[in-house]
């Protein structure tokens, strides 16, 4: 059931992640969930981090049309791709307008041809639009997309892994085009390093495999269109290494996963927490960091999603301070 208008004062952050949660999308007994709308959304806000689209028009751009076809062969939907789709049926959603040319005939377009025939642009409600100006909403709308259509029921943790792989591959490919000095413009190696919708999937994978707890402290918190308290985090840092497997990714607490980027305790081979010695804390209603010291972290339940051992020494010897 679609929510109830609301005025345009009322309309949150909150208000559209839900309406991305309730996307109407087709499906089918044998091919599942058509992915077509989830990640048309996902491009432009991805474009829309990049500055690439910097005012409320969205065009059907070379660089928007590329991103779609990037997304849609790694998500590897079974339902064949077709960016001209959801360009079009996405106004059904009430959020997303278009402006026709005037020439428009009324017929639905059925190839990228006739959509750019049939529509000047898109453009977004402009509170919308406004939220996606801040970082911290771009990721919450893009969290709950990658939440609610690929994952849980919708897709196996299989799926989410190998979503994640595929753009680990994708990024690994540009590093080296970056190290061979193929790819010189700053902008792509900035974008390289922060791109918003691939950390999302790899969070995504990295919570899944230890089961929305954080490994240090077990801690457990979810709430509604399948938020939770707990991180992807890193072990070698992206921006040194651009490596999103998922060897190099552990699931911590927000606590932890700031104390473990700055160093407070490290984790060795033996996975078992070793924390720095000057620590001083208080904590009466729960239990203190250096009451972890020896303990081993929580692992996934299959070994070879564990953390690299090589990783977990990296980490030791570059990050932790004793």
């Amino acid at each position: 059931m679609s929510p109830s208008p609301k005025s345009e004062n009322s309309r949150t952050l909150a208000y559209y992640c839900e309406r991305f949660s309730e996307l109407n999308v087709s499906r089918d007994s044998k091919r599942g969930t058509a992915h077509y709308k989830p990640i048309l959304l996902l491009c432009v806000i991805d474009l829309i981090s990049q500055n690439i689209i910097q005012e409320n028009k969205i065009f059907v751009s070379d660089e928007l049309i590329e991103t779609f076809n990037k997304y849609w062969n790694i998500i590897a939907s079974e339902y064949k791709g077709g960016f001209h789709y959801p360009f079009f049926h996405l106004q059904s959603e009430g959020f997303w307008h278009l402006r026709l040319q005037p020439d428009f005939n009324g017929l639905q377009p059925k190839t990228m041809n006739k959509l750019k025939q049939a529509v000047e642009y898109a453009s977004l409600d402009n509170e919308l639009f406004e939220l996606l100006q801040e970082e911290s909403a771009r990721k919450e709308l893009i969290d709950t997309l990658i939440s609610v259509w690929f994952s849980s029921s919708q897709k196996k943790v299989e799926d989410i892994l190998q979503i994640n792989q595929g753009l680990e591959d994708y990024t690994r490919k540009q590093y080296l085009e970056i190290n061979k000095g193929e790819l010189i413009d700053k902008k792509q190696k900035v974008y390289l390093e922060k791109s918003l919708v691939r950390n999302a999937f790899f969070r995504k994978a990295i919570v899944h495999i230890y089961e929305y707890k954080c490994a240090f402290c077990r801690l457990k918190v979810t709430r509604k269109i399948k938020q939770n308290i707990v991180d992807g985090a890193h072990i070698k840092t992206f921006a040194k290494f651009y490596d999103s497997s998922i060897n190099n990714g552990i699931a911590f607490c927000k606590n932890h996963h700031w104390a473990f980027d700055i160093g407070w305790f490290g984790i060795d081979e033996s996975y078992q927490i070793i924390v720095s010695e000057d620590l001083e804390e208080e904590s009466p209603n729960a239990k203190l960091m250096k009451d972890f010291h020896g303990e081993t972290i929580l692992l996934p339940n299959l070994e070879i999603y564990y953390p690299s051992p090589e990783a977990l020494n990296w980490h030791l010897n570059n990050v932790f301070r004793l």
